[in-house]
């Protein structure tokens, strides 16, 4: 009798304990991969460019080798991924706007903090936002660092350009995922379900009100 409750709860995404599963281990891999990928850029970047860590490390061309097939290597994680049904899923929520996410952004503007002014399905509106970004810069990064390592490839596009480009866009990426660091340092239950894949089922109705109800009505 137990082991059918927790084989019934298991599959309602729910541990022993009461806890809500939230990432399956699939999409965990994908998201450290990813991480360890874009920290390896932006660390191998900033040895390249900031001259007294360029003159403190050394060793130019090997930072060189591993900022590029860092760079290229980026996607693989994601396209591993599409192979997960949760991980799909997830997509989807992720590239869904629903009427509640824009309320979410309005309480942020005036600076609400109450939960309950604050919307959310699996995944919030900041959260929605910052994923399309972030793919989205990946996609011209990896455009850009192409160009400037293949320069044949387009020859009417001005080098100089494509190298503004994509340092520009390179200290945005840096200062977002700062940003998006700190806000995972100020989360302890978030990072935790990022980490074992189980969140507390009161944090997830309190963060994550519309997470729990069924399809994630796009009703307000």
């Amino acid at each position: 009798m137990a082991a059918r409750v927790a084989a019934r709860r298991e599959r309602r995404g729910e541990a022993r304990d009461g806890r809500v599963r939230r990432f399956t281990r699939a999409e965990r891999m994908v998201h450290r991969t990813t991480g360890v990928l874009m920290l390896l850029c932006v660390a191998t970047a900033a040895c390249l460019y900031i001259a007294p860590l360029a003159q403190a490390v050394g060793r130019r061309h090997l930072m060189v080798t591993v900022h590029e097939w860092s760079g290229i290597l980026l996607p693989a994680p994601l396209l591993m991924g599409l192979f997960s049904p949760a991980f799909r899923a997830d997509l989807r929520r992720l590239n869904r706007f629903a009427p509640y996410d824009r309320r979410w952004l309005h309480a942020v503007r005036r600076r609400i903090t109450a939960p309950v002014e604050r919307p959310a399905g699996k995944f919030n509106a900041g959260q929605k936002l910052y994923a399309g970004w972030i793919a989205g810069a990946v996609l011209v990064m990896m455009s850009t660092g192409l160009l400037m390592w293949f320069t044949h490839l387009l020859p009417g596009i001005s080098r100089t350009s494509v190298i503004f480009v994509h340092d520009i866009l390179a200290w945005a990426v840096a200062v977002v995922l700062v940003a998006h660091m700190r806000k995972a340092y100020q989360d302890p239950e978030a990072r935790r379900g990022m980490r074992t894949g189980y969140v507390d089922r009161a944090w997830a109705r309190r963060e994550h009100s519309r997470w729990l109800a069924k399809d994630e009505p796009d009703d307000d």
